[in-house]
């Protein structure tokens, strides 16, 4: 016995198949719809890791700069005081200047090997951003904030003043 199509058949084929159509095509919507955000989400996710990266690395170099702040701030009293003994020597012959002078002169070495610069004043004029002035001194013969003397240096790492240099000025 052979079945007979009828047009009422027919009609239902037609909206089964539009159907079917329709189901693939919310299938492949949400598909793409999920695709995206995963996408999404994966490159927010690298973009996230990227910051953390970056931020880590310049917080590791920040703590690398503290710690020789730190350092520096330790050891530029002991070289003063190296100094102030060269200074305070009157033999300059003697092989116990010469001991102080090679330690005064490894620790500036050192110093400057980490960045440390000394502060330039001589022939400079005053600047309150490098210099402290401990003193000030009427003389015509130098011209107004031109810097007399220093008293103690000063030093600058990376751009930074670590300690001003305490100098005396003519007004």
């Amino acid at each position: 016995m052979a079945e007979e199509n009828t047009p009422f058949d027919d009609e239902l084929k037609q909206e089964s198949a539009i159907e079917d159509e329709t189901s693939n095509n919310g299938k492949s919507e949400a598909a793409d719809n999920a695709y995206t955000e995963l996408l999404d989400r994966y490159q927010r996710t690298l973009a996230e890791f990227d910051n953390f990266r970056k931020r880590t690395l310049k917080e590791k170099a920040g703590a690398y700069d503290n710690g020789v702040n730190d350092a520096i701030e330790k050891l530029l009293p002991t070289l003063d005081n190296f100094e102030r003994a060269l200074a305070s020597s009157e033999n300059k012959d003697d092989k116990f200047y010469k001991g102080i002078e090679m330690i005064a002169r490894q620790l500036e070495s050192y110093l400057t090997d980490l960045g440390v610069e000394t502060i330039k004043v001589n022939g400079e004029n005053f600047d309150h951003n490098l210099h402290f002035a401990v003193a000030h001194v009427e003389d015509p013969q130098y011209g107004t904030g031109e810097i007399i003397e220093q008293l103690q240096k000063g030093y600058t790492y990376k751009g930074k003043v670590m300690r001003p240099s305490m100098v005396k000025v003519a007004n």
